[in-house]
């Protein structure tokens, strides 16, 4: 079987390369490689996750960090906030300690499958899912996330409407206080879903 950016540890051979993104006001530089989601630079999906992000504060995690752009963008523009970053890929958890050092972040960075390396409670948790892992899977770590979640904590999601971001919104409004739509770009929404309602 083929090599997923999903896979715990990718066989595939290594191809190094470096990327430059722009997130959040700050230019900032990326090793990437073979067997990561998206090694060629920051996907649509991610930027239009990113821009869409509230300001945030506290304890925030980065669930499926992949090489890191987005729990290092977040650490440069908000160097208060308490970053954990979280894959089960081990090639990508490599990376994304070598891109927090590369822009100067700090972060905690764990490699396990889904929350199986995180502890504690978070103000936001952040991911753009494994879609190719199938919905089951998804839906799982959407599930868990409220588990992980301080009480006033909310789970954002990005999603291409094609692969089931309404289906994935009408779930997340069943187990959630609230759930919507907060941004939409190039297919794609971004949705906030809050443990507790306002």
């Amino acid at each position: 079987m083929s090599d997923h950016y999903y896979t715990e540890n990718p066989n595939s051979a290594h191809d190094e390369r470096q990327v430059t993104i722009v997130a959040l006001g700050n230019e900032l530089a990326f090793t990437t490689d073979a067997g990561v989601f998206s090694r060629d630079g920051l996907d649509r999906g991610t930027e239009v996750l990113l821009k869409a992000l509230p300001a945030l504060t506290g304890r925030v995690l980065d669930l499926g960090c992949g090489w890191g752009a987005v729990g290092v963008a977040l650490g440069k523009r908000y160097p208060a906030l308490e970053i954990v970053m979280t894959d089960i890929n081990q090639r990508a958890v490599a990376l994304a300690k070598r891109n927090l050092a590369a822009n100067g972040v700090h972060a905690e960075v764990a490699q396990g499958d889904g929350f199986g390396a995180v502890t504690g409670a978070f103000d936001a948790v952040i991911t753009n899912p494994p879609i190719r892992a199938g919905k089951a899977v998804v839906y799982g770590l959407f599930s868990q996330a409220r588990d992980y979640l301080k009480p006033d904590g909310a789970l954002y999601v990005v999603i291409r409407k094609q692969q089931g971001a309404p289906s994935a919104l009408k779930y997340l409004k069943e187990i959630y206080a609230e759930a919507e739509v907060i941004d939409r770009g190039s297919g794609f929404h971004v949705i906030r879903a809050k443990k507790n309602g306002e």
